[in-house]
């Protein structure tokens, strides 16, 4: 269809002369006859929608106001292309700014109709003064209408408004992928896309990418696409990369993330002759009999499927589903020793109703005895920790079920038939993709480098009211300086954040006003991240609570790996992150592609004073960590697990933007999950169930780089649990030489998803140089701490050789200087009369370090030393111990804590919160 608006907008609104409206109807070929001259500037008046079909009611022309001022159109005349035909607007009609006006022509007196090649035009009082006007050559759906409203040019509506903004047709709703061309196409590889709806659309800056997320290509404004009509790009004309072999086809919204519609076709193949929806621009994707460009496709005649085939004697064989290479697959072995099976048509389906099953190409075989595997690319969807995976002959109905099976946890290496094609499923003894499986023993072999947890046997259940039911995955443990501990964890499948409070009995219950949890979405809002792992930096959850997420459940087939900041200071039930730093294009860039249930699953935050203390090397500049080179990353650095490769990755990311800068790369013996334990400064990698629960501790070495000092096995008395959560309690909470570990078990094992271990409290390692073990404090000896030293110790000699505050809360965190020349050193905090350790802290370069006072110090008059490496008292104060002031009912935010820290304000002691698992700033980073 033709339309075009005859007299211009914008343009005409300003101080225009009659005259060059004229002059721009004469160019514009518009046959209206000239009018007389005017001085003063046209009014603010346009028409901006036409109904010129309206089966029910009248014809109509709807003006709007687009000025800033009223205008009194009593008078004016609207014509049609006809200038005998004339209606007079009624006497006393104002238009106010920004308003609209329908105006009924095709009534008494004076009535006419619009045709459906006509035109509507409006004239002045003295009816040959035009104010604007517009024309078409057929009706419309709806309405001509100006997109956008009251200022764009006239284009057909999706729906008739009048007295409202116009609906103006959507090319991201109703635009879809069509048919594609890899190998073979004319005059190359194409893409066609088809317009779903009843009007046409200008597809014009929405973004196309194959599967790489380098060289998009944006489509030109103007790209017009008719109602049912087709648009078709081209290799080289349009977009400059080529299509291969197992390739895809992403349409995204114009801002280049939101993804609108995709394809993916099967690994290893070309979309030949082409790859297109059967039945066209509605059903699933499929390889055609023909390349249709530009037209409906020419799709493979459904043929009927017995639900109980005789000829295909096809069973699944084998799992992936906790990340293989290149990502999640199934294997289907086809136990006919004669013949081959033909499974063209046939569908795989996992546990999640809401994903599609995409058909086998026609042509898709296993020759008999035969191995097929189907890749996650294919499939559109990753396999979780407790899933299942159903085999169909044809459409997903249980008349066409073939065979299924399902697991409760990823299996530790896969999940396969023993005997091959035949027995029941179980954990194989290795991965044999497109072989017969390997049914030996699959209990791992003992590692005589893995060593004995350094802890309690068990880990037991956690009471909570929070209804996990599963999908729980990161954990964080902060202590702020007053009021309870908090355990942050988040809920992959649907993208919550929770914050626990301890309450009676050891249990972990949603905090006051977080319930259940709270909603989490990407800054444009759109929810939800697969959020994976959880962490706080410098200043506790106040600065900010930082989450690691795979991809996006609205797109749950693109991997998405980043990192999303969130304020929680709010009271709504959904948080919107206020920063994303999307790591794709950094991490594809050396590990290649990545699965979308291959990305990110935990996170963790270090300080810059540990990190340059102990001379952690850039390897993006090649030398020694320098904070400065990065002025806006805050005061540390974010490290990151990314399932792909089950290595950690750390990055100094810009709190102001969203960009991102790699500092190192550090090689795990498996990470699903890290912690970071200030006490020891030791760097946790945790593995779930695929690596029998291992963990593993890193250190900087003698190069700059964190290296592996000890792997140990999971509590000997545990399960192999799907634990995607580990979180180390602080020193604060020693209680006979043992401190809490918690685990967030994926899978929901028996029904609980946080459960509760422990580990030591003293520093794990030895070595007796700086760097010599890289699992040590420098200069301690070999799995020792210093002496515990005695009242003699204390002399007036060292009194005042560090200093500190004058009065403490139990449980709070407070700064003690020790001096400039121990920067860099680690030192030893104890608090008297009855010797208590409050553990080891590296001094920062201005001098400072930080103790947390144990919650359970009594009150009263209390002395607290600093000793150094060798057990030397540098120094010691005295400090008052008082008992926090009453706090609110357990297991909620207290309101007390708030009192007592205004209370401190006012009092002119500055206090900051401050996580248990961070440092504090020390001088030489100022706040």
């Amino acid at each position: 269809m033709y339309r075009r608006t005859i007299t211009p907008t914008h343009a005409r609104l300003r101080a225009l002369l009659a005259a060059c409206a004229i002059a721009t109807l004469a160019a514009s070929s518009v046959g209206i006859a000239a009018q007389a001259a005017q001085a003063a500037p046209l009014p603010t008046v346009v028409i901006n929608e036409v109904e010129s079909s309206d089966t029910v009611a009248k014809d109509w022309v709807e003006l709007k106001n687009v000025g800033s001022e009223p205008v009194d159109v009593s008078g004016w005349i609207v014509k049609d292309n006809n200038d005998s035909r004339v209606k007079a607007i009624p006497a006393d009609t104002t238009i106010a700014p920004g308003g609209y006006f329908t105006f009924t022509v095709d009534e008494a007196p004076n009535g006419f109709g619009l045709g459906s090649a006509d035109q509507a035009r409006l004239f002045l009082a003295d009816g040959t003064t035009l104010v604007d006007g517009t024309s078409w050559t057929a009706h419309a759906t709806h309405t001509w209408g100006r997109c956008a409203d009251g200022t764009g040019a006239f284009v057909e509506t999706t729906a008739s408004t009048p007295g409202a903004a116009n609906a103006c047709p959507d090319a991201s709703a109703t635009l879809k992928i069509n048919e594609a061309v890899s190998d073979g196409g004319t005059p190359g590889d194409w893409i066609e896309f088809v317009n779903t709806g009843d009007v046409p659309v200008d597809a014009g800056g929405l973004v196309v990418r194959d599967n790489d997320v380098v060289n998009p290509y944006t489509i030109p404004a103007g790209a017009w696409v008719a109602a049912g009509g087709y648009l078709v790009l081209d290799n080289g004309t349009n977009f400059l990369y080529g299509l291969g072999k197992g390739d895809s086809v992403r349409l995204y919204d114009t801002d280049g993330t939101t993804l609108l519609d995709s394809t993916t076709w099967p690994s290893g193949t070309h979309a030949s002759p082409s790859w297109g929806r059967c039945p066209d621009a509605s059903g699933d994707f499929a390889i055609t009999q023909s390349a249709t460009k530009g037209a409906a496709n020419d799709c493979v005649p459904e043929t009927p499927v017995d639900p109980e085939p005789t000829t295909a004697n096809v069973v699944i064989n084998e799992v992936e589903s906790s990340g293989g290479t290149p990502g999640d697959w199934v294997e289907l072995k086809n136990l006919d020793e004669t013949n081959s099976a033909d499974l063209s048509g046939w569908r795989i389906l996992d546990g999640d109703g809401s994903h599609t099953a995409v058909p086998f190409a026609s042509g898709t075989t296993i020759e008999s005895g035969g191995y097929l595997v189907i890749e996650e690319a294919f499939l559109g969807f990753g396999l979780g920790g407790a899933d299942s995976v159903n085999l169909y002959s044809g459409a997903v109905d249980p008349s066409t079920l073939v065979d299924s099976t399902s697991w409760s946890a990823h299996a530790s290496v896969t999940w396969a038939r023993c005997p091959d094609g035949t027995g029941d499923f179980t954990d194989s003894g290795a991965s044999t993709k497109g072989l017969a499986n390997d049914c030996s023993d699959s209990t791992p072999e003992p590692d005589p480098d893995v060593e004995v947890w350094p802890g309690g046997t068990t880990e037991t259940a956690v009471a909570t009211d929070v209804p996990f039911d599963g999908d729980l995955s990161g954990l964080d443990y902060e202590q702020p300086a007053f009021g309870d501990p908090i355990l942050w964890g988040v809920v992959n499948g649907t993208g919550t954040l929770v914050k626990l409070a301890p309450g009676a009995g050891g249990a972990w219950n949603g905090a006051d006003g977080w319930g259940d949890g709270k909603q989490l979405a990407y800054p444009d809002g759109s929810i939800a991240p697969d959020s994976e792992g959880v962490t706080v930096a410098d200043g506790g959850s106040a600065g900010g609570v930082y989450v690691a997420t795979e991809r996006s459940s609205a797109a749950s087939g693109v991997s998405r790996p980043s990192i999303l900041r969130y304020d929680v200071s709010g009271t709504g039930s959904t948080l919107t992150a206020t920063n994303e730093w999307n790591l794709s294009a950094d991490l594809t860039a050396t590990v290649g592609t990545i699965g979308a249930n291959s990305g990110l699953e935990g996170i963790t935050w270090i300080p810059d004073a540990v990190l340059t203390a102990r001379g952690f090397v850039d390897e993006s500049t090649g030398l020694a960590y320098d904070p400065a080179d990065y002025p806006t990353h805050g005061s540390g650095i974010f490290f990151v697990a990314l399932e792909a490769t089950d290595d950690v990755y750390a990055y100094a990311l810009d709190l102001t933007g969203s960009t991102a800068t790699r500092v190192a790369t550090i090689d795990t013996p498996g990470a699903r999950e890290v912690d970071y334990e200030p006490e020891t400064q030791l760097l946790w990698a945790a593995c779930d169930e695929a690596c029998d629960g291992r963990t593993a501790t890193l250190q900087i070495g003698a190069t700059g780089a964190y290296e592996v000092t000890h792997r140990y096995a999971r509590p000997a008395d545990a399960a192999n649990y799907a634990n995607e959560g580990f979180a180390i309690a602080p020193q604060s909470t020693c209680a006979s030489g043992l401190k809490p570990v918690f685990y967030a078990d994926d899978a929901n094992t028996d029904g609980i998803s946080l459960r509760q271990g422990s580990i030591r409290c003293t520093e794990l390692g030895g070595g007796t140089d700086p760097g010599t073990d890289p699992g040590t404090e420098p200069g301690t000896d070999p799995g020792t701490t210093p002496p515990t030293p005695g009242e003699g110790d204390l002399t007036p000699g060292t009194q005042n050789g560090v200093t500190g505050p004058g009065s403490a809360t139990s449980g709070q965190r407070i700064t003690v200087t020790v001096g400039g020349e121990y920067g860099g050193q680690t030192v030893y905090g104890w608090i008297f009369s009855t010797p208590t350790s409050l553990g080891s802290a590296v001094v920062s370069s201005g001098g400072t370090v930080t103790f947390t006072i144990p919650a359970s110090l009594a009150a009263g008059q209390h002395r607290l030393a600093v000793l150094d490496a060798d057990g030397n008292v540098i120094g010691w104060f005295a400090l008052g111990v008082t008992a926090p002031a009453a706090l609110g009912a357990t297991g909620a935010d207290a309101d007390g804590s708030l009192a007592l820290a205004a209370l401190l304000l006012a009092s002119g002691l500055a206090l900051v919160g401050a996580r248990a698992l961070t440092r504090r700033r020390g001088a030489d980073h100022p706040s």
